[in-house]
């Protein structure tokens, strides 16, 4: 095999991680060579914070202490068509938005992995893991076995898909031993997909369609191995619940006040109600009622002919980072040439059908996905809910790109935590109706002190306070000049004229259900401070921040339906040893090296668990884990590294924490890799292939115990 050691650093890194040229190509069609879309002069928090120091005279503002919560009651809130709710087992997962008994909190045993290079799935001593499933592996009845030099976009639309993001694990009732695994296809690779691969327009018709069909989602029923914490595919012919998802073929149903509306008409659906596909499907979240949330994130990529529409519609599109100065461009996927609405100069609304949440019900494998334009449209890495005190349902997201916002979403009606039919019917509009709000932080330190070093202020930690700004409620708009359909259809211009927050790329945000606080992944920012981008701020406390930080909100009383907030940065990435980290005060001496959060999750102790996407270190990606109370707080360690040129996704830990699930996604993506010469070999030895693995304790112990 060639040696593609020295490439591990790569010519292009993306928002300043250290992902090769190739995934920001494949990835986001190279976002990052690009200004970052948001061009609007929203003040950055330093100029937020000297105004409100000169009117109150340097007064800090006073941080409101957390209310913690005691969720207590049902386990997760079943699932099938008439089923009950199960009790929690081992697939009921943690950390993603579904009620839990709640255990003490617990310290951190494992031996940290350390950081490595290696082709390898590296997991701590005492610790085994196995391959759940992988490219190409049969997923509905009928799937042919998976051969790379004879694929068809009807083969691909049975079997599992490529590029797997979020890991989702919902039991199945009435089985302790069965569950249904739910996983995200964000993106292809042709490159490593087809043999003898030269270009985008050298592929057939038919490659397209097999890269339309590799994205999307999977569902596929998986057991338990015996007494051990590893699971399987189940074998066999009757399979009622597995089932693909395509960008090529699969229907969906827009929901809320924009289904219908004249942005998102067509001439193919004059109803503006149906969409074909689902593309770029990045992280997500479980929910109490039993269905997945997906995140449809980079979806600009995949249009062309953004050259030919009217100039009102140019500068909505170059605010989600299209291209409308030419018809193509560089990372172009030209599949325009198997289905003409990926051309916008032909269907301009077409664009406008793409940057919902997604939400899918596993249980019902013949009932359309949905769409849920009340949550708003952007580049959605994913959406967690919790239920509130009041029961409504509050859910959490954020825009992945270089300064845009954090949001989240109030439903109008309340959770129902009952076991019947009609409970769970109910429970399925939540998501369709709602108020949507943006958020704006200030810092409580003097701007001198936030000098772009990462230094910490003089009251030893970066923290403030934030706001909840309403956008839009049901059919009324709260941005001037902006109707309901144009906030949630163009939020991120909503979020601009209200003055939004610039973050530095926000991903996956988490509730955790054992504190009722929220944690979010600030990826990185390389533009961060440099020439006229907003400068550091006491939440994105450093110039050309390529570690990137975990972001921690406390709303007010303890009330997720409320408006205001408190804010903590108790992780602040990157290299223990430089002077510009912080680990919640722990001793930096004794904490794993970490680089761009991407993901986070929690197990049923409250700890938190973090996954990498675009190491600037120099090491693979891995997964992280850190208690969040307690002594322990900050005492970050390591718990496994993915193979060469991977970017660890999920993760997702089970109910009674003896498995934890990640996504292995795009390993060997590095500049010069192919079918014949690979850059890994993982997981069979022959090319790469992303995969899903599980990892569990030899002795049948909780995983990180």
């Amino acid at each position: 095999m060639p040696d593609f050691s020295r490439r591990l650093l790569p010519l292009l890194g993306h928002s300043g991680g250290s992902r090769d040229a190739m995934t920001c190509l494949y990835r986001c069609a190279n976002a990052c060579d690009h200004p970052a879309p948001n061009e609007s002069a929203n003040p950055y928090l330093g100029d937020v914070v000297n105004a409100e120091m000169s009117r109150r005279g340097v007064v800090r503002a006073g941080a409101v202490g957390a209310m913690v919560l005691g969720f207590g009651g049902s386990a997760l809130a079943a699932a099938g068509p008439a089923a009950a709710a199960p009790a929690a087992h081992p697939g009921s997962g943690h950390g993603h938005g579904h009620h839990h008994p709640q255990p003490k909190a617990g310290k951190i045993g494992f031996k940290p992995v350390a950081p490595n290079t290696l082709d390898a799935f590296t997991i701590p001593e005492g610790y085994r893991s196995s391959v759940v499933i992988r490219w190409g592996d049969p997923v509905e009845p009928g799937a042919p076995k998976f051969d790379v030099d004879k694929q068809t976009a009807a083969a691909q639309s049975k079997q599992f898909g490529y590029n797997n993001d979020f890991v989702g694990v919902l039991p199945i009732p009435g089985r302790s031993d069965r569950a249904l695994l739910v996983v995200n296809h964000e993106y292809t690779n042709e490159d490593l997909m087809f043999r003898g691969f030269t270009s985008q327009d050298a592929l057939t018709v038919e490659q397209v369609e097999i890269a339309m069909a590799a994205h999307g989602l999977s569902v596929v029923e998986i057991e338990k191995v015996g007494r051990t914490g590893q699971w399987k595919p189940v074998k066999g012919r009757r399979l009622p619940f597995n089932r693909r998802i395509t960008a090529l073929d699969t229907e969906f149903k827009l929901t809320g006040p924009v289904a219908g509306s004249a942005l998102v008409k067509t001439k193919a659906d004059p109803s503006g109600r149906i969409v074909i596909g689902t593309l770029n499907n990045c992280a997500g979240g479980v929910t109490p009622w039993g269905t997945v949330l997906s995140g449809e994130e980079n979806f600009n990529q995949y249009f062309i002919g953004g050259d030919g529409v009217s100039a009102d519609a140019k500068a909505k599109l170059n605010r989600y980072g299209f291209v409308t100065a030419t018809r193509y461009f560089s990372g172009s996927r030209k599949w325009d040439r198997a289905q003409d609405r990926f051309d916008l100069t032909l269907n301009p609304n077409e664009a406008n059908r793409f940057g919902w949440i997604v939400e899918v019900d596993p249980f019902d494998p013949e009932g359309r996905p949905r769409k849920h334009t009340a949550m708003g449209r952007f580049k959605h890495e994913g959406a967690n809910v919790i239920v509130a005190k009041s029961g409504h349902v509050v859910a959490y997201m954020g825009d992945d790109e270089r300064f845009d916002y954090l949001y989240k979403f109030v439903s109008d009606k309340k959770y129902i935590d009952s076991k019947s039919p009609w409970a769970r019917k109910h429970n399925l509009t939540l998501l369709e109706s709602g108020t949507l709000y943006v958020a704006k932080v200030t810092g409580d330190s003097p701007a001198a002190e936030i000098d772009g070093t990462g230094k910490l202020p003089a009251d030893g930690k970066f923290d403030g306070k934030g706001e909840w700004i309403k956008l839009v409620s049901g059919n009324r708009s709260f941005v001037p000049g902006m109707t309901a359909e144009e906030v949630l259809t163009f939020t991120r211009l909503a979020g601009d004229a209200v003055g939004a927050t610039k973050m530095d790329r926000p991903e996956d945000v988490q509730p955790s259900l054992r504190t009722g606080k929220i944690y979010a992944a600030m990826t990185n920012n390389s533009n961060r401070g440099v020439g006229t981008n907003a400068k550091a701020d006491e939440a994105n406390p450093r110039n050309a921040n390529k570690h990137g930080h975990i972001f921690e909100i406390t709303e007010t009383r303890g009330d997720h339906t409320g408006t205001t907030f408190t804010w903590e940065l108790p992780i602040v990435c990157g290299d223990p040893a430089s002077a510009d980290t912080y680990f919640g005060g722990y001793d930096k001496a004794a904490v794993s090296p970490i680089s761009c959060p991407d993901n986070v999750a929690f197990d049923s102790a409250g700890n938190l668990w973090i996954s990498t996407d675009g190491n600037a270190l120099g090491s693979n990606d891995g997964l992280f884990a850190t208690p969040i109370e307690g002594k322990e707080k900050g005492h970050l360690r390591q718990f496994l590294t993915v193979p060469k040129g991977a970017e660890t996704c999920g993760p997702f830990i089970t109910g009674d924490d003896k498995s934890v699930f990640v996504a292995v996604q795009h390993p060997g993506e590095i500049t010069g890799a192919s079918v014949d010469k690979p850059a890994s070999t993982w997981p069979d030895g022959d090319f790469a292939k992303p995969a899903v693995v599980v990892t569990w304790k030899a002795d049948g112990g909780a995983i990180g115990s």
